[in-house]
């Protein structure tokens, strides 16, 4: 027969209440408590009955995160953070891709919320308010990640989007380069935010803003590299081409350094790039690539706390807005002392 807390809780000579806390790392708990109710539970090979403690506490234990791309690195990144904080808790994740479609993604969000989820986490490839109102009038807690909704008063958790366009263009601006060109994101909260930083960067250092040297695509989280390449063939058009490029997400700046690359340029002596994402292989691309830290781990653990208390409230919280500072990691795509070190050795072959 399957082994029941109730089983567990008399061989221990605890309650069932107290097992049941030990499970879900409740605070009251004891460590040692805590330690031997999880020891005997391996020992038995407990498994819960979902379904039923699902009919006693009314919540499912699953949350749900709706992204626009689930082979894209960065929400790749969130989810594996925001699951690991969830999953000590209790709760599963169930992921859902939109791609980089609205009327998906409302139905997505529609799925979920019938399947009675307990939370979700939306990274929206719209700007509408009309799904998020509807979960709203359901009760579901939710947290916007990455990009708002205007005029929407929801709990977010993001990087200041404006620092990032800025940060990325004033230092390819200090490494000496001029002709600043930008491959954009989407008229969202993000691609507009990051495409004003590189503009005020641009002006604010006495450089002209050239709407030539800007390049959106129609997607761009996924099929990202592609789109990244294309953009960056529209730009190498240009006469005079641009020295520099800053790239809305990493996937689109691989794809522009794959088409540098196939030109025959260098990287950096001819272009130099800085993306967006900090992704983990990005040191060991065939150049190192530049980017902006967007906190993608922190973005999924304050996310995460959001949920478990919104979940757990007896009355709806006030909404709550997470701006995480963004950092820049400098690899040598953008570093103009590798080309001048590089152009140096030839010079003395």
């Amino acid at each position: 027969m399957a082994v029941r807390l109730k089983d567990i809780a008399q061989d221990l000579g605890l309650s069932v209440v107290t097992i049941s806390k030990a499970l879900r790392n409740h605070p009251d708990i004891a460590e040692e408590t805590r330690k031997r109710v999880l020891r005997r539970v391996r020992e038995l090979d407990y498994q819960p009955n979902l379904m039923a403690r699902s009919l006693v506490t009314g919540r499912s234990y699953l949350i749900g995160l709706v992204v626009p791309g689930l082979m894209h690195p960065f929400f790749a990144e969130v989810a594996r953070s925001l699951s690991s904080v969830i999953g000590r808790h209790g709760y599963s994740l169930i992921l859902s891709s939109s791609e980089e479609d609205p009327d998906m993604e409302a139905r997505e969000m529609q799925q979920l919320t019938a399947r009675r989820l307990d939370a979700l986490v939306i990274a929206s490839s719209g700007t509408g308010r009309t799904a998020f109102e509807r979960l709203e009038s359901h009760g579901v807690p939710y947290v916007l990640i990455d990009r708002e909704i205007p005029g929407l008063a929801a709990n977010f958790v993001g990087v200041d989007d404006e620092a990032v366009g800025r940060i990325a263009t004033e230092h390819l601006i200090e490494q000496g380069y001029r002709r600043v060109a930008h491959i954009r994101g989407r008229d969202n909260s993000t691609g507009m935010r990051r495409f004003e930083g590189y503009r005020q960067a641009l002006l604010g250092n006495g450089l002209k803003y050239s709407e030539n040297l800007v390049v959106a695509r129609s997607t761009v989280d996924i099929d990202s590299v592609r789109m990244g390449a294309e953009a960056m063939r529209i730009l190498l058009r240009q006469k005079p081409r641009p020295d520099a490029v800053f790239a809305y997400n990493d996937p689109l700046a691989i794809g522009a350094m794959d088409a540098i690359l196939d030109a025959g340029l260098r990287i950096p002596q001819d272009i130099a790039i800085v993306g967006c994402g900090n992704l983990h292989y990005n040191r060991s691309l065939r150049v190192p690539l530049s980017s902006i830290d967007q906190r993608s781990s922190m973005i999924g653990e304050r996310t995460a706390r959001i949920l478990l208390r919104a979940i757990e409230a007896k009355a709806k919280p006030r909404p709550v807005s997470v701006i995480l500072d963004p950092s820049l990691v400098v690899r040598e795509s953008s570093r103009r002392a590798t080309a001048a070190r590089t152009n140096g050795e030839r010079a003395r072959r």
